[in-house]
């Protein structure tokens, strides 16, 4: 439970236009171990989002070093990264980011046909496993037009772990969703940290960064605090295994 999968050393980013030039991340340093559940939290403009882009590398820093698990990425091409990317990180968007022309099974395996050691027919089974585990399995031919928005979350968690991350990244996972499907997102979350997952959460939402064990607070692209909180009450500790149990219930992603 001790492996570092993150080491940030130095990490500095900076944007360029013709006339401005803006330091949107500064000397940030920075550790995640394996297990760990932690949020990025922070006003509007603080890097929050620069930050998360570097770690799921959709971006390459300015200045520093980035080791994940122990190998220097920053450095690495975009084609490298794209495949580190697709086999060590799983993401998690506010805006769910689903195909709208391809059905919700497809849009969970479409990460796996990108790895060439992995058969079609194994694709969708994993992507069919994944599904049945966020309690989707009902809806594997629809599209993502026929669900709500706490549906749509739930598949693009499954979207996530179908790949079998080492890293979940989620950007304001809740930001679209009601406050009962926001906080049944969490209780995923929280399940699959129970579990074992890594995972790292940006919000702006001071009460949601309350819910990880870790809260990482930005101001002007520093890190300004790193602070344990106490347990909530209610993160419970039992694996996830399925949701069909909870759709029943009025707080389900329904």
């Amino acid at each position: 439970m001790n492996e570092t999968i993150i080491q940030l050393n130095g990490i500095g980013k900076t944007f360029h236009t013709d006339e401005v030039e803006t330091q949107a991340l500064s000397s940030v340093q920075m550790t995640i171990t394996r297990g760990e559940f932690l949020s990025i939290c922070g006003p509007s403009g603080c890097g929050k989002s620069t930050l998360l882009g570097l770690l799921g590398l959709l971006d390459t820093p300015s200045q520093g070093e980035y080791l994940l698990r122990g190998r220097p990425v920053h450095s690495l091409t975009g084609k490298e990264q794209a495949r580190i990317r697709n086999e060590e990180i799983g993401f998690i968007f506010q805006a769910f980011n689903l195909i709208s022309d391809l059905s919700i099974v497809e849009n969970v395996e479409l990460p796996l046909t990108y790895r060439k050691d992995i058969s079609a027919t194994d694709r969708r089974k994993r992507a069919e496993e994944a599904l049945d585990r966020l309690g989707m399995a009902h809806r594997t031919k629809h599209f993502p037009s026929q669900l709500s928005g706490g549906q749509q979350q739930r598949v693009a968690i499954a979207r996530a772990l179908v790949t079998q991350p080492s890293l979940l990244l989620a950007d304001e996972p809740t930001g679209n969703l009601d406050s009962r499907n926001a906080e049944a997102v969490m209780g995923i979350l929280r399940g699959l940290h129970a579990e074992g997952a890594t995972i790292c959460i940006v919000t702006h939402d001071p009460e949601l960064a309350k819910t990880a064990p870790r809260k990482i607070t930005l101001f002007d692209g520093r890190i300004v605090a790193d602070t344990a909180l106490p347990p909530t009450s209610d993160a419970g500790s039992a694996p996830l295994v399925t949701l069909e149990s909870a759709a029943a219930e009025p707080v389900a992603l329904v």
